[in-house]
């Protein structure tokens, strides 16, 4: 999973989120970061630049990584690796349509929003929603939205592995 810094044409610090596309076999329709299965031979970092390329056209460097977030282990079965990249200045972007069906460019400023915590008679553990974009973003993009923006914004180690997804993304 890639967390792409980017800078928009105001100048503002922001990142890239994507909403995929209807047409998707699974999770389909949801807000998500960039990102995908990890190929045989490849680290998580190699796939997130990958991953961002065959989304989004964006072809970055080895140089490019910044860091790496803690892993999240999603109900669907996955162990998410969360990387975090500088994509660059006014990158332009060319998202594949049947991956991607909107990308968003989020100025980092909106992560710092108080997450809600709902629950769900599935599991003891709070399901977390984060407020962007006029709506709500769910587990487990909201869990490492979340956990970046107390990081970036706050300087906070915040570990977010406890969170809960909504049970339809556990499919």
């Amino acid at each position: 999973m890639a967390i792409a810094l980017v800078e928009d044409a105001n100048e503002r610090p922001c990142f890239l989120l994507t909403r995929r596309s209807a047409s998707l076999r699974t999770h389909s329709g949801q807000w998500a970061l960039p990102g995908g299965h990890i190929d045989d031979g490849e680290g998580a970092e190699e796939a997130a630049r990958r991953e961002l390329h065959e989304e989004l056209g964006l072809a970055l460097p080895e140089s490019s990584v910044l860091g790496r977030l803690d892993d999240y282990a999603s109900r669907s079965g996955y162990i998410i690796s969360p990387i975090v990249l500088w994509a660059g200045f006014h990158p332009r972007l060319r998202p594949r349509a049947s991956e991607v069906a909107q990308v968003f460019l989020v100025p980092l400023s909106d992560l710092d929003v108080e997450p809600r915590l709902t629950t769900i008679p599935e599991s003891e553990a709070p399901v977390i929603q984060l407020p962007l974009l006029g709506t709500f973003i769910y587990a487990p993009t909201a869990a490492v939205l979340y956990q970046f923006g107390e990081l970036v914004l706050h300087g906070r180690q915040t570990r977010v592995a406890h969170f809960e997804q909504p049970v339809f993304a556990w499919r």
